[in-house]
């Protein structure tokens, strides 16, 4: 069956997200190296996993104050991750030594790579990245309404042929000061693109807001957030985690099942821990 695409536009706050991909089913399945390990029943044993991971990596400067990409490489690595969604990455800046980060991750990892920008800075851009180990279809920018910085969404149709379906990857970094109004006026309109789309969102990144705020509370109404351990969740600081910021979101009728979230010790890469989350896709008929 041929891909069918309708285009996704550019979104301003007052502009929604259209969507509609078909895909055919090959013979494979992907080699996670994961399983659920919660129960889920026999029948979601016959499909892996997908790993999801969110990380700021803070343009690859470590806690030791050197960008160090290269190190920010090992740590995705060892996540093994299915789709990465990145935030505070930088695309051919003279601080971080003029590289497409994205893209230099994604090559380095044999990954798909997008990046959305938020805005100009130092020779450069600034902004998001998408890394996916499956072909990522379509790349858009949602515009957010500046805060303290201009803002983006970065929204991706992948294609994911083992489970024949396609996800939206939602990448989001929101405004960081202490008055959420800026913030929740960015994460208003992302609520409004997920109220859009007709296929699975996977939705995750730096939300800069605590699990109690309204910010949450905003998507918590329209999809199903995967769980960390109560004794660990913190995402924010690395070597001192005492906040948790850092999410991701399952948006997907009954076709997908949000699993578990765990956040990774990882205190020198970045400021921020990895989240690392298992979703699983019911076989067709159930």
């Amino acid at each position: 069956m041929a891909f069918r695409l309708a285009p996704l536009v550019l979104l301003t706050a007052g502009s929604l997200l259209a969507s509609n991909l078909a895909c055919a089913r090959p013979s494979t399945l992907p080699n996670t190296g994961a399983s659920t390990g919660i129960g889920q029943g026999a029948a979601l044993a016959a499909l892996p996993p997908l790993r999801i991971v969110s990380y700021n990596i803070r343009h690859g400067r470590g806690m030791d104050d050197q960008v160090n990409l290269a190190r920010t490489t090992g740590v995705l690595r060892r996540l093994d991750a299915d789709l990465i969604g990145l935030q505070e990455v930088d695309d051919r800046v003279r601080r971080s030594e003029g590289v497409p980060q994205a893209d230099s991750l994604g090559a380095a990892l044999g990954m798909h790579a997008a990046f959305g920008a938020f805005m100009p800075y130092q020779g450069g851009r600034y902004g998001l990245g998408i890394l996916s180990r499956f072909p990522i279809h379509r790349r858009t920018e949602i515009r957010l309404p500046d805060g303290n910085e201009p803002r983006v969404a970065l929204a991706a149709e992948i294609a994911i042929p083992p489970f024949a379906d396609t996800v939206v990857a939602i990448v989001v970094h929101f405004d960081w000061v202490e008055d959420d109004a800026y913030r929740y006026a960015q994460a208003q309109v992302v609520a409004a693109a997920l109220d859009t789309i007709r296929h699975p969102v996977i939705l995750l990144g730096d939300f800069n807001d605590d699990p109690a705020s309204r910010t949450l509370a905003l998507f918590r109404a329209r999809a199903q957030e995967l769980p960390k351990p109560v004794e660990d969740h913190f995402t924010f600081s690395s070597t001192k985690p005492d906040q948790e910021i850092d999410y991701i979101f399952l948006r997907a009728a009954t076709r997908w099942i949000p699993l578990r979230a765990e956040v990774i010790t990882e205190p020198m890469a970045s400021d921020h821990r990895p989240v690392v989350g298992l979703i699983a896709r019911r076989p067709r008929g159930e």
